[in-house]
Formats: C-alpha cells, sequence, structure tokens
C-alpha cells in the first residue's frame, strides 16, 4: 500500500470512528440503556447480571458491558468511555477486512474495501455508538475469514479460530453470531458439494470445546443467578420473540431493508451496487462466498417479525469486500457520488421547509415540534456553508479532468467529514443536549428523580442514579416531555428545553 493511502485511511479511521466520541451526547434508546445499564453494574458490582434503571436487562450478554466497564474504569464515566470499546473493534474489522482482501488479492483491492466501509453511512454511525453491534461485526467478520481460510487450506487452526469468534460473537449478542456462520458455511460448502468438510468443521470436538469454555462460564452464571428469567428474558423474548413478531414498535415490510441498503452504503452505494450486480455473474470462490453471507442476512432479517436498520450491517462487510475489488480495477462513473449530492440536497432543504414552508404544521408528534422549534438556531450560517461547499466540491470532482480515484477519495472524506462534524452533532445537541443537561443538573439533588412517560435512559446516566419510569408524586422531580406539563395541576419549573422539562410536582 501506498504512503498516501496509509495516510488516507488513518484519517478516514479518526474522522469516522473517533473524532467526535466524546462530544456528541449519547442518543436514546440503545446508547442510552447500554451506558446506563454499565453505569449500574459500576455501581453495585454485579459482573454477571446486567441492570436498567434497576430492573433486569436480559437483552444482550454481557462481553460489550465488561468493555465499557474497563474503559469507564480507565477514562471516566462518561460518552467517550462507553464509545471507545465500539470503536475499537470497529479499526480491528476494518483492519481484519483489509488483511483478508490483501491476503487474496493485492493491496489496491484491499485500500478500497477498507475505504468503502470506514466511509459508509451506517458504519460511520454504528462503529462509535455505545452498543453491540460494532464488536458483534468483528466476530462475525473474523469467524466468517476463518470459515473461508480454512474452505482454501483444510487446516484445524482455521475451525479452532472460527469457533474461538463465535464464542466471542455468542458473548456479545447472542445465537446471531453462531447463526449466521453456520447458515452461510452450510450453504457455500453445499454449493461447491464440499458436505464431508463442512461436517468435519462443524463436528469438531476440539472447536466445540472452545466454543464451550469461551462462551459458556459466562451463561453457566447467569442461568445459575436469575434461573428461569434469563431463559425467558434472553433466549425466549429477545432472540426467538424478536425473529416472530416485531418488538418495541420496529416492524416493517419485507422491502423494509431496500431503502436502508441504498442510504446505508451511501457514499459508495452506486459502486458497491455496480459490483453486487457483476458479481451474480461471475462464479470465483471470493464472489460466491460474499454473496451468500450478503443475501442470507439480508432475507434473514427481511422475513424477521422485527426490523432495525442496523440488523443489515452484519451483511456488510462482503459487500464492501466485492465493492472494493471491483473498484480497485475499474475506473467508475462520473456519476457515483451525485447520491451524495442529492443528500446534501435535502439536508439543505430540510431546515427551509420546517421553518419556512410550514413544514412543522404538518408533523403531529408534538414532542417533535418542541425539539425541533428549539433546534431552530442550530441550522445557522455554517450549516449552510458547510453543505453549499460540499455539493460545489463533490460537483467539480465529476469532471472528465479528475481521475476516478481522486474523485471516490476526496468524496468520501468529504461525505464523512460532513456526517460527523455537522450532522450527528447538530441532531445529538437538538434532541440529547436537553437530556444530558436535564440529567446532569439533578446529580447533586437528594430528592426522587423519576421519568414520567418517557424513556430516555441516557437521562439516568447523566444524572448518576437510577431512574424508574413512573408517576411521580408529589415533592418529587420528574423528567417529562414539555407537552405533557398539563397533566400537573402544580409543579415548579426547574429546567426546560427542547422536547423535555425537569419538574418538581406539587399537586398533580
Amino acid at each position: 500500500m501506498r504512503a498516501w493511502q496509509v495516510g488516507i485511511l488513518f484519517v478516514a479511521v479518526v474522522v469516522s470512528f473517533y473524532l467526535t466520541l466524546g462530544f456528541v451526547p449519547l442518543f436514546d434508546l440503545d446508547e442510552g440503556a447500554f451506558s446506563e445499564a454499565t453505569r449500574e453494574m459500576l455501581q453495585n458490582g454485579d459482573y454477571i447480571t446486567t441492570y436498567l434503571n434497576g430492573d433486569f436487562r436480559f437483552d444482550k450478554p454481557i462481553l460489550i458491558y465488561w468493555f465499557q466497564l474497563l474503559s469507564v474504569k480507565l477514562f471516566g464515566l462518561n460518552a467517550f468511555a462507553v464509545r471507545l470499546p465500539s470503536a475499537i473493534a470497529a479499526t480491528l474489522w476494518v483492519f481484519a477486512t483489509y488483511r483478508f482482501v490483501k491476503k487474496l488479492y493485492d493491496s489496491e483491492s484491499a485500500f478500497w474495501s477498507a475505504l468503502m466501509m470506514l466511509n459508509a453511512l451506517q458504519i460511520t454511525i454504528i462503529a462509535k455508538a455505545a452498543i453491540a453491534d460494532a464488536l458483534l461485526n468483528l466476530f462475525i467478520a473474523l469467524t466468517l475469514f476463518s470459515i473461508y481460510r480454512y474452505y482454501q487450506t483444510r487446516e484445524n487452526q482455521a475451525i479452532y479460530m472460527s469457533f474461538l469468534f463465535m464464542a466471542l460473537g455468542a458473548l456479545t449478542k447472542g445465537p446471531i453470531a453462531v447463526l449466521i456462520p453456520f447458515a452461510v458455511s452450510l450453504l457455500f460448502f453445499g454449493y461447491k458439494r464440499e458436505w464431508r468438510a463442512w461436517s468435519r468443521a462443524i463436528f469438531n470436538p476440539v472447536g466445540i470445546m472452545i466454543f464451550l469454555v469461551v462462551a459458556g462460564p459466562w451463561y453457566v452464571a447467569e442461568y445459575l443467578a436469575q434461573g428461569d428469567r434469563f431463559i425467558e428474558g434472553f433466549f425466549l423474548k429477545h432472540n426467538i420473540s424478536r425473529f416472530q413478531g416485531p418488538m418495541e414498535g420496529h416492524y416493517g415490510s419485507l422491502l423494509y431493508y431496500i431503502p436502508v441498503l441504498l442510504l446505508g452504503l451511501l457514499p459508495f452505494t452506486a459502486p458497491i451496487l455496480r459490483a453486487l450486480w457483476q458479481g451474480l455473474k461471475r462464479r470465483d470462490d471470493v464472489t460466491i462466498f460474499g454473496l451468500i453471507w450478503f443475501g442470507f442476512v439480508f432475507l434473514f432479517f427481511s422475513f424477521s417479525g422485527t426490523k432495525l436498520p442496523h440488523y443489515v450491517i452484519y451483511g456488510y462487510t462482503p459487500l464492501f469486500i466485492l465493492g472494493g475489488i471491483a473498484y480497485a480495477s475499474t475506473k467508475g462513473s462520473r456519476f457515483d457520488f451525485w447520491t451524495v449530492v442529492v443528500l446534501y440536497l435535502l439536508l439543505l432543504a430540510l431546515p427551509i421547509y420546517l421553518y419556512h414552508a410550514g413544514g412543522l404544521e404538518q408533523i403531529r408528534d408534538a414532542y417533535a415540534v418542541w425539539i425541533l422549534k428549539d433546534a431552530q438556531g442550530l441550522f445557522d450560517w455554517v450549516y449552510f456553508a458547510v453543505l453549499l461547499t460540499a455539493i460545489g466540491v463533490t460537483l467539480a470532482l465529476s469532471a472528465k479532468s479528475v481521475s476516478a480515484h481522486t474523485r471516490a477519495t476526496l468524496s468520501a472524506l468529504i461525505f464523512i467529514g460532513v456526517i460527523n462534524l455537522v450532522i450527528l452533532p447538530l441532531v445529538g445537541s437538538a434532541q440529547q443536549e436537553p437530556i444530558k443537561e436535564a440529567g446532569e443538573l439533578v446529580q447533586d439533588r437528594n430528592e426522587t428523580v423519576v421519568m414520567y412517560h418517557i424513556h430516555t435512559p441516557s437521562f439516568s446516566f447523566y444524572a448518576r442514579k437510577i431512574t424508574p419510569n413512573r408517576t411521580p408524586k408529589v415533592g418529587e422531580i420528574a423528567l417529562v416531555r414539555r407537552n405533557q406539563l398539563n397533566s400537573f395541576k402544580k409543579f415548579d419549573m426547574i429546567f426546560e428545553k427542547g422536547g423535555v422539562a425537569l419538574i418538581k410536582v406539587g399537586e398533580k
């Protein structure tokens, strides 16, 4: 890899994964929930069972909480610390992908695969989120890389590494870390008519022992501590039930992941989809393996009852690999990055529509209206100047005189700069900064604090105390939505900003 490519990847890693770790408030629901569960683990000293606002939290296994706890002990209880493990995991995920592609092809293909991953919209968001998904994606990728290595070499070591990474994935998010590698390997080895080799790997006694030794102790310890509550909460509710039907309002049609894919792969959506289409015509092993990997994840979660945008990311790694391999040997199109220009134009039009074209009046969610009203000042001249500059430069790069690879590199860096330095901080300031400020206000107050008809666990994290979600009693402090203030006859206003208010209840 050339020196300038090393520099580009370094800048992309810093901007995409690390630069804003501690400067954007934690987002609810998921970031707040994971972070508060880690804070309560630190507070109560129970390193086996996780709790959220004093109640059992069986959503995910333990590994990400242990990593977050270690980071908190090193760097303090703050957003940077709870997000750092995800950023490190994402960095290792990119490095593992680069190394896998370089071994099979060359450093040029590896560079483009890594750059596409680093700059993808969904990756730059998930990579620094204080949740389990960056870590899970790392282990899924390492497991399937090891499986492919076994296919090539038939080495026992590759089998052992597959089981090790599956075990770590199972400690990160549960059965899905086993299901995806199992299904992908079954389909791939079946397609290649290598049933004996697949059976030898799957039923390898040493590999199974590695899996049980690594993943088993926590599952056994949690069952001994919580019994059937763990089985019902983790396996039945948060795994089987998620597939059978929608949970927490997260549902969608069979076509749900198509727009997610188109948006989530920006700015390289066009080159990746082109490579995917070309891959359907090829029969080389890497392409077949990658298509089966992506295809299984896409179809499995399309048929799942519960749908969340980040589920499809489990199948993104092969897309970046196929896209990078194809882009290294082609010139691309001058219009590949005009899709990003469309996104910039929509972002440019958003405040105009909201505040000058009657957009706010069309929104039925009163809570969202309060947030957007207070956010108007965030759409300042800097916001417009950055987007206009990004549009101008991206269009200028589409000139014939600019090489395809220069165009792609600069357009991608501009994109992650806009997303991470402008858009995410703006959304964080509008949606989460008021919750953060409210939480910090009650850190040193001795009164009981509760949340009323609002579920924002980041408030508990910033308040440094358990805040149950219930009707407040007279004399208690409550975090409420501003549109629900009329539910209380008498109260003292402590804090009011964005969509939330902090009140001391007098009479309900």
